[in-house]
């Protein structure tokens, strides 16, 4: 297998693990991020009232679409992230820097390489997000879509490709600047032990891997969440004035914001995402090392 096929493959492994692990948060997340001010007392009372009113199967509901979609998201985020870094080896072997084989990257080279994994990442993750949020905040009882592929026929056929793409500038610029934060603290923490032990990346333990990969999650988020918040009012929002939409554009959705809640309504449901950045995350970075070691071995 070709070395990009092999990170396609293992970074899909990753994606699998975040959706199984991360959906039940995430759906709490976006019900706090999109209702009405007021509308729950907290992430509990958020939880408890899906499990109360729609059982808990509701934790998974819109699943589908990213466990398809994030699993693509993830393969090409670490097939853009491995590609970049193979690239910066070769410029530092060039110069004569990042030790004898070139890979001790430098923070601006990681942070570099994470943003256009971001980007690469953008293009697939802002229409997955998309469904999923409409399906996520529909109602049970008279749901607007059957399903992912119900939602994007609908929406495709009424409002074409921009429509299934909606809030896509606002998804790249939550991209670009997470990932490059995120892919730092992790290969960082990865470089780090790999000078202490004097080990070699295969020897990264699996321990490690969870640990580092939750560190990861828990920069990500706190960095990222007032953008994520603005593209969860803008992927749930009408298409049109007459389906009631409320946001031109990303700057009027961020001024409303501030009008009805001010900057602390920015961090609305950002428990539930630190809560689960630790389990998703951990789980993504294991998925990833353990699959690329196993592809690698073969």
């Amino acid at each position: 297998m070709s070395k990009t096929l092999k990170d396609l493959t293992a970074g899909t492994a990753g994606g699998i693990a975040q959706v199984l692990v991360g959906q039940p948060f995430d759906i709490v997340k976006v019900r706090m991020q999109t209702a009405p001010k007021g509308t729950y007392n907290g992430m509990l009372d958020c939880a408890g009232g899906i499990l109360k009113n729609e059982g808990p199967l509701a934790f998974y509901k819109g699943t589908l679409t990213p466990l398809l979609g994030i699993g693509v998201c993830v393969s090409i985020q670490f097939a853009v992230l491995e590609r970049c870094k193979r690239y910066f080896y070769t410029q530092n072997l060039a110069s004569g820097h990042g030790g004898p084989e070139g890979k001790l990257l430098s923070s601006s080279q990681l942070v570099l390489a994470g943003v256009f994994a971001g980007i690469g990442n953008g293009f697939v993750s802002g229409p997955v997000e998309h469904i999923r949020i409409r399906l996520q905040t529909q109602s049970n009882t008279n749901p607007t879509y059957r399903g992912p592929f119900d939602a994007i026929k609908k929406i495709y056929s009424s409002h074409g490709i921009t429509g299934i793409f909606k809030g896509q500038n606002i998804t790249f610029a939550r991209e670009a600047v997470g990932y490059g934060v995120y892919f730092w603290v992790y290969e960082k923490l990865v470089q780090r032990e790999m000078a202490t032990k004097g080990i070699r990346r295969e020897e990264l333990s699996a321990g490690s891997a969870v640990i580092y990969g939750a560190a990861a999650g828990w920069a990500l988020w706190p960095v990222i969440y007032p953008i994520d918040l603005i593209k969860s009012r803008l992927q749930t929002d009408g298409f049109s004035a007459a389906d009631g939409q409320k946001y031109k554009s990303s700057l009027q959705c961020i001024r409303a914001v501030l009008k009805t809640g001010g900057i602390g309504e920015f961090t609305r449901g950002l428990g539930p995402a630190m809560i689960r950045s630790p389990f998703a995350n951990g789980a993504t970075f294991l998925g990833f090392e353990m699959a690329n070691r196993l592809l690698n071995s073969t």
